[in-house]
This record gives C-alpha cells, sequence and structure tokens, in this order.
C-alpha cells in the first residue's frame, strides 16, 4: 500500500473524524484526551451529525488551521489525518490570544483547559509572534498503523517548512515520541508533565 497526502474537503469530514476517533481511543494518552475533551461522549448518531456540523463552521471561519486528510492511494479511502496550524506571518499579541475551549463549560471546561492551556504557554514562550508551522493532531486508523503513514506525514511537514523557511513544531505523547526523534526532531527543553489529576501520562513536545 502506498499512502498520500491531498487537503481535506467538506464531505471528509465525517470519516476523516471517524479515523481521529478510532485511533485516538486505541491509545492511552489518546483515550484520556478524547474524555476530556468529549466528556459527553463522541458515539451515535446525533453526536456525529452535530460535530461534523461544527467542524464545517470552525473551517468556514478558520484562518491558520489546516486539514489534511492521508490516502491509500490504491483504494483512495481515507485512513489518517492531520490538523495542521500555519502561522506564514507575524502576529499581534491580540491574534495570538488563546481562546480556550469554548464548546465546554464549568468543570469541564476548566479541566480541559487546564491541561491545553500549559501548551500554549510553550509554543507562546518558543515562537512569540514569529510564524511557525505547528502540527498538533496526526491520526491513522488503527489497522493501517505500522505502514510507514507516520513517517511520511513527517517528511511531507519537513518538505513545507522547508518551503516556507519555517521551524516545524511538533506535540507529542509518548506512544508517539518515538516516530519523531527517529526521523531526526529535536526534544524541546519545554516538556510539559501536566498534574496528576488531570492526565495519568506526560505530554511532551518536539520541534524541528
Amino acid at each position: 500500500m502506498t499512502v498520500g497526502i491531498a487537503p481535506a474537503l467538506i464531505p471528509d469530514i465525517e470519516r476523516i473524524y471517524d479515523v481521529y476517533f478510532s485511533a485516538f481511543k486505541k491509545d492511552p494518552m489518546g483515550a484520556l484526551m478524547l474524555s476530556v475533551l468529549f466528556p459527553g461522549g463522541f458515539e451515535g448518531d446525533e453526536f456525529r451529525k452535530a460535530h461534523t456540523q461544527a467542524t464545517a463552521d470552525y473551517w468556514a471561519k478558520a484562518t491558520n488551521q489546516y486539514t489534511y486528510k492521508v490516502l491509500d492511494t490504491d483504494s483512495m479511502g481515507i485512513i489518517g489525518m492531520v490538523l495542521t496550524d500555519a502561522y506564514l506571518a507575524p502576529r499581534t499579541s491580540e491574534e495570538r490570544a488563546n481562546h480556550g475551549v469554548p464548546w465546554l463549560e464549568g468543570e469541564h471546561r476548566a479541566k480541559a483547559e487546564a491541561i491545553l492551556n500549559p501548551l500554549w504557554e510553550a509554543r507562546e514562550s518558543i515562537f512569540g509572534g514569529r510564524p511557525y508551522i505547528y502540527t498538533h493532531v496526526i491520526a491513522i486508523e488503527p489497522k493501517h498503523q505500522g505502514r510507514k503513514a507516520g513517517a511520511l506525514i513527517c517528511k511531507w511537514g519537513v518538505e513545507m517548512a522547508e518551503a516556507w523557511q519555517l521551524p516545524l513544531y511538533f506535540e507529542a505523547s509518548p506512544s508517539s515520541v518515538g516516530l519523531y526523534e527517529k526521523m531526526g526532531f529535536q526534544k524541546l527543553s519545554e516538556t510539559i508533565v501536566h498534574k496528576r489529576r488531570f492526565l495519568a501520562r506526560p505530554r511532551t513536545s518536539k520541534c524541528l
């Protein structure tokens, strides 16, 4: 099987997030993150319909975030997905404002932001308003893992970063950090270990 990467389209949303949820719920860190970000669960037709619409609405107004699909080039089926924020020009402090997790409320929002805010703060401390490329989600459908799709994504990211002459930043979990090290990424000193009451495992960061 060969794989390729292409921009995701509106009709791809439901399949892309089927892959995302399938991949993350099989990974210990991913499953913990899903439970925090979607405390009401992420199964069922009602959720899928609402999530697909909310994603389409977000895509319509997003200015820096790009979603890509990973394809089996023989069947042209979607087997993976990538979320990348590309900050191609300098930004003001106002443009860099952290808007948190607006789809949650109360304790659920506080818990999610306690986990996600340190990741945002780390990027701010490293890059500030300078341009950079930030890849924060890579998901490959479990039955297609082990077929070098992750390595392809890393190479694709490097090519994009080199074309723009920008640093490429990955956030890594304990299960994915080995891939980035194998692909030659440099581990940063800003590794984040969340408090035990929020996550049982550390989440680390990488940068090229």
